[in-house]
């Protein structure tokens, strides 16, 4: 049988601990984009869930520390593109810190929707939508995302998602 005690004080986990046992949460790996008079930004993102479908509506968690914060707080409007499995490389593209935001839009084919934020082509999914809500909690943002746009490209079922598990990537075969 595992040892489950903790080695600190109970009811308050440990970062470290934190951290490893969200690891074993997968997340689906998203890129949020933004464009407007802040300017175009985008990054690598896992925390985003929906929270109903009437409105449709979603929630992104974004770090405030993060340099594009004020991208997305300044346009207040956002899009999640959903990632395939073969996009994996845009996944790193778009949390390299040594790369600005022209670069990375330079590599991958985008297209603006409803509100302007750029949907990037081949995601399985691009949710566009105006950020409606924001609560900051710890050192994150919450950006409540009420939907403007849903564009599912006709193979994306056909297509393998890309998930996040374990401090790795996976393919998820679509469905029998």
């Amino acid at each position: 049988m595992t040892d489950l005690r903790l080695a600190h004080a109970p009811g308050v986990p440990s970062t470290a601990d934190f951290r490893t046992g969200l690891s074993l949460l997968p997340g689906g790996v998203t890129i949020i984009t933004t464009d407007g008079p802040a300017g175009r930004a985008g990054f690598t993102a896992s925390a985003v869930c929906s929270v109903t479908d009437a409105p449709p509506t979603v929630l992104v968690c974004m770090n405030r520390s993060s340099f594009a914060h004020q991208f997305f707080t300044g346009n207040r409007v956002l899009c999640v593109n959903v990632l395939a499995a073969a996009q994996q490389p845009l996944s790193a593209l778009f949390s390299n810190r040594d790369m600005t935001m022209a670069q990375r839009f330079e590599q991958c084919a985008w297209q603006p929707l409803a509100t302007g934020a750029p949907a990037i082509e081949g995601a399985l999914v691009n949710l566009d939508g105006e950020i409606v809500a924001t609560h900051d909690v710890g050192t994150h943002s919450v950006f409540i995302v009420e939907l403007r746009r849903v564009h599912v490209p006709e193979d994306a079922v056909q297509q393998a998602g890309l998930a996040y598990f374990n401090r790795g990537y996976h393919a998820l075969a679509a469905a029998a």
